[in-house]
Order: C-alpha cells, then sequence, then structure tokens
C-alpha cells in the first residue's frame, strides 16, 4: 500500500504507515455494525479514503473542525499526515461518534475530538461560531448547502477546504453562497487519483458571516443560496 501514497506524492515514515496500517482494521472491523463505508477492498480504501483525505492536506496549517467525519474522513488521515494539528470531529449520527471516539483511542491520537451534533444548529453556538481556523468537509451535501454549513465556523482569515469529484458546475452554482456567507474563492485544484477525478476547493474567509446563517436544515435543502 506504501505505493499508493509514494504515487499521490505523500512519502511517509514507518510510524505513519503502521498507524494506516491499523486504522484500516479498524474501520474493516467495525463497518458492519455501524455502516461507515460501501468502499471495503483494501486497495480502494487506501486510495479512495487515505490518499484521498490527504490530497487536500496541504491547504491545512492550523487546528480544523471537520463536519461530517463519517468514517473519520479526511479528519484523521490529516491528522495522522499533520500529528500538530488539533482536530474537531462533527458528526450528526450518534453510532459513528461512537466509532470515531473508538477510533481515536485505538490509534492513540491527542489533541482531537469529536463532537455529535448538527452542524446547522452547532453553528449559531458562541462557543463554535466563526472559532476555527480551518475547516474540512468531504462527501457531505452539494457545494452552495456545504458552504453554509461550514463557512460560520471558520473566523475570519481562515479558510474552508471541500473535497469534491467533478465539481465544475457545483462550484459555479455556490457563488452567490460563498459571497453571501463571507467567502472568498481563492482556489480549485484537480487531481488525478488513479483515474478518479478529484477537486480541492479553498474557500477563504473575509467577511463575517451573517447571524441568520446557517438557516435550518429544511430550508437549506429547499432553497440553496
Amino acid at each position: 500500500m506504501t505505493d499508493l501514497f509514494k504515487n499521490a506524492g505523500f512519502f511517509l515514515d514507518g510510524e505513519k504507515l503502521e498507524l494506516f496500517e491499523k486504522y484500516y482494521e479498524i474501520l474493516s472491523f467495525y463497518n458492519e455494525k455501524f455502516n461507515l463505508t460501501a468502499i471495503t477492498e483494501k486497495s480502494e480504501v487506501y486510495l479512495k479514503h487515505f490518499v484521498d483525505s490527504l490530497t487536500g492536506a496541504k491547504f491545512i496549517n492550523g487546528d480544523f473542525l471537520d463536519v461530517g467525519s463519517g468514517g473519520g474522513f479526511p479528519a484523521v488521515p490529516i491528522k495522522i499526515l499533520k500529528p500538530e494539528l488539533k482536530a474537531t470531529l462533527l458528526e450528526a449520527t450518534g453510532k459513528k461518534c461512537e466509532f470515531l471516539r473508538e477510533l481515536i483511542k485505538e490509534l492513540g491520537l491527542k489533541n482531537m475530538e469529536v463532537i455529535c451534533g448538527r452542524a446547522e444548529e452547532l453553528a449559531h453556538d458562541k462557543f463554535y461560531r466563526e472559532k476555527f481556523e480551518f475547516c474540512t468537509a468531504r462527501a457531505v451535501a452539494a457545494l452552495p448547502a456545504l458552504c453554509e454549513y461550514c463557512l460560520p465556523f471558520v473566523k475570519k482569515g481562515g479558510k474552508f477546504v471541500a473535497y469534491k469529484g467533478d465539481a465544475e458546475k457545483e462550484i459555479s452554482d455556490a457563488e452567490n453562497a460563498v459571497k453571501i456567507l463571507g467567502g472568498r474563492l481563492e482556489k480549485t485544484e484537480k487531481i488525478d487519483l488513479s483515474g478518479n477525478l478529484r477537486t480541492i476547493i479553498v474557500i477563504s474567509k473575509e467577511n463575517k458571516t451573517p447571524e441568520e446563517y446557517p438557516r435550518a436544515n429544511a430550508k437549506i435543502r429547499k432553497k440553496p443560496l
């Protein structure tokens, strides 16, 4: 599996490789119980979850919040690569929160916290609102909705890093949302992972998000910004 990382430009030491191997074993063990991923073949898990999660890591250079962490992607791979960062994992499903806490414990990762809650509610809590240098999200929602979930957590001067597939239309659709929520599209980077197109979207937070956002989940889904 080492070559999968190397081919993508990630040269990991033995300790980090051992952590990823242990991560795979834990994920496989708990997957049936917690419904964490439909991808189960080892090389596919490494490529489409582990390596994919690392593609946005270079844009994350400070403490970060991961929205919709699920099986731990992209937060846990980023944490393995950059153990000095503090990571907060936000997940709405109780069973997945249980898995994430067990995963962190078994991997021995420090400065990680799991919060069980909904982004559209927690973003109105003054303890979390505009408190994070970086925010990440992967495979959670369409980009306009994703911006509304995530940008309220990012402090002015911080960045939201979104993981997407072929995202040209989503990026265009999200222009209004980004502007309303106080952001600016900084850059996009397309990556070919063995024939799988990925797009990393970096949005800078330039202004405070208006207090009315995020709206209730039903409104976000029904009427995107």
